[in-house]
């Protein structure tokens, strides 16, 4: 399947663009995308906190993919 992501902050740096289109498989869960940008993109293994927003909610790793949800990477955040 064909996924959109949307990355921000430091993983936005690291893919070098704001939206990302990668192609998956049909059962691909969260921890398959992580993986998959890992491979694209060593630097994701910095991220260790990345968080992964599906259609707006928080995902687990387990949570399955689908062709037109709404992927959101949420690196860690912090300031004062």
């Amino acid at each position: 399947m064909k996924i959109t992501v949307l990355a921000f902050g430091i993983a936005k740096e690291i893919i070098g663009q704001l939206e990302l289109t990668l192609q998956l498989s049909e059962e691909a869960t969260v921890a398959d995308l992580k993986s998959h940008l890992v491979g694209q993109f060593p630097d994701f293994q910095k991220l260790a906190s990345l968080r992964v927003a599906v259609n707006t909610d928080y995902a687990d790793d387990t949570q399955l993919l689908h062709s037109n949800d709404e992927i959101v990477l949420i690196p860690p955040v912090s300031g004062g």
